[in-house]
């Protein structure tokens, strides 16, 4: 708890995730009528804001920060009546009851910095005078309780399955249904009970909570599906009502079709149309890493292997950093460095949609100091000879074995490094010691999964992380060779 004095009000909220930091020691009156408010406002730099509302707009709103940090923030100073979250846009949309009390809460933070979880959130009126339900919905989230949950994890540290989903929500009610899938917000699963009040209960008891201490944060919403179709009892998808459903298709190629997520589970109501790219010879593990869909701006449809990647700093790259980059992405047939244009390289990756998976992530990316450019080669292979490097057999490959966790966890280049492989008396002080060459280290976190070590690093920059990566993976920490990706956590 704690108390924000200003000039004529005191704040008090009930939580220790929420702080506010005086802007101005001249607080205005809080009491004053909305009309002379609205002036003040003006007065104090908010003579850009649209028309007052009962409406607030809040931006910069992290993964972390959930439904009940928001409502802790705002109920001081009126009752809530409507509140959606835009996880895409990290922003939220919160309705007074009326327009004084809108007015009353951003005269204050007008002066006071309002920060949840460590982050600072910033709020002004929304243009929207009122939220229809039609607006909900369009979000995802309705006012109408519906017995089928949709379940977003956010701050994903360990795996998450149908089972440890099935362990979560069952003392609320009999699950029914469960399916998980990769979509642009993230890990996200549909969970069907059996009765609309055990899927009220579940919201209410869960929403906000994390599964793991620290991490894996339920966001639960109201779906607007009436009824799940699974087809397939397996580490994705269960059937409660039906166990003796098939772990896979029978008879056919494992080859799944592509599109939504009601593509491969028949979710009835998405109006989802199968795509079937015959071109992925590892479909079933894509299928499921991404829950029959694909990340965002990944089509699924290149079938070149070979790519050309330009701008490279010739005086610190090889063939074996490229190989720790890029094998991030799939596994790598060959390398070849160019002799004529020493910033140039080939790789040659293990089919089209690994290659598709480097160039989205990686085109940009800085490396020794050096924009990246990451473009599909004219070249279908790379011609074996004495000036290339040979991968196809190597161990370090990371998609012969979990490919479907590999693909999951493909992202851009981060400030984060995960470290596994660990030894198993592995201090902090010796991970710092092995990486900080490299760059300033901000943080590290040690722990143990499934008993084996591993460990989250955050640098400075993306590109010192980058770098640790390039240059510290598959290299020998307390006689043990670690392996290393990027996390996309956003802090520790």
């Amino acid at each position: 708890m704690f108390v924000l004095s200003c000039a004529h009000w005191n704040l008090i909220v009930c939580t220790s995730q929420i702080t506010c930091q005086a802007l101005d020691p001249c607080s205005p009156d809080l009491s004053s009528p909305p009309s002379l408010l609205l002036r003040s406002l003006s007065l104090s730099g908010f003579s850009t804001m649209t028309e007052p509302s009962k409406v607030i707009h809040v931006r910069n709103v992290g993964h972390e920060i959930s439904e009940n940090d928001l409502l802790q923030l705002f109920q001081p100073f009126g009752v809530i009546t409507k509140l959606v979250m835009l996880r895409a846009k990290n922003q939220a949309l919160i309705q007074m009851q009326d327009t004084p009390a809108a007015v009353s809460a951003l005269q204050f933070y007008g002066n006071v910095q309002p920060a949840i979880r460590g982050r600072n959130v910033y709020v002004q009126f929304s243009s929207h005078q009122e939220l229809t339900t039609m607006y909900q919905n369009a979000q995802g989230r309705g006012d109408e309780p519906n017995r089928i949950l949709l379940v977003t994890i956010h701050h994903m540290l360990y795996p998450i399955t149908v089972e440890v989903l099935h362990q979560v929500f069952f003392p609320h009610g009999f699950v029914e249904k469960i399916v998980t899938f990769q979509k642009s917000a993230g890990f996200q699963a549909l969970i069907q009970y059996q009765s609309r009040q055990s899927a009220i209960a579940a919201r209410t008891a869960l929403q906000g909570r994390n599964i793991y201490d620290g991490c894996c944060q339920l966001d639960i919403q109201f779906s607007n599906l009436d009824e799940l179709q699974v087809n397939y009892n397996n580490e994705r998808s269960r059937d409660f009502t039906n166990p003796n459903l098939p772990s896979e298709q029978k008879g056919r190629s494992p080859q799944p079709g592509y599109g939504d997520a009601g593509g491969v589970y028949g979710l009835q109501g998405t109006g989802a149309r199968a795509v079937g790219f015959p071109q992925m010879a590892n479909a079933a593990a894509i299928a499921a890493a991404f829950g029959g869909g694909l990340p965002p701006g990944i089509s699924g449809t290149n079938d070149r292997c070979t790519v050309l990647v330009s701008n490279l700093n010739p005086d610190k790259i090889d063939e074996d950093k490229l190989f720790n980059l890029f094998s991030i992405y799939g596994n790598i047939v060959r390398i070849k460095l160019l002799r004529n244009k020493p910033d140039h390289a080939l790789v040659q990756m293990g089919d089209g949609f690994q290659s598709e998976l480097a160039v989205h992530f990686l085109k940009g990316a800085i490396l020794f100091g050096k924009r990246l450019e990451v473009n599909f080669s004219k070249h279908p292979n790379i011609t074996q000879g004495a000036d290339t490097h040979e991968y196809m057999n190597s161990n370090l490959n990371r998609f012969n074995r979990n490919a479907a966790k590999n693909y999951r966890y493909c992202c851009s280049p981060t400030k984060m490094i995960h470290l596994s492989s660990l030894p198993q008396e592995v201090t902090e002080e010796e991970i710092v010691n092995h990486l900080e060459e490299i760059g300033t280290i901000v943080n590290t976190k040690l722990f143990e999964m499934n008993g084996k070590k591993q460990a989250l690093v955050l640098f400075e920059t993306e590109e010192q992380a980058t770098e640790a990566l390039v240059c510290k993976h598959a290299t020998s920490l307390g006689g043990s060779i670690i392996r290393i990706s990027f996390s996309q956590l956003q802090g520790i």
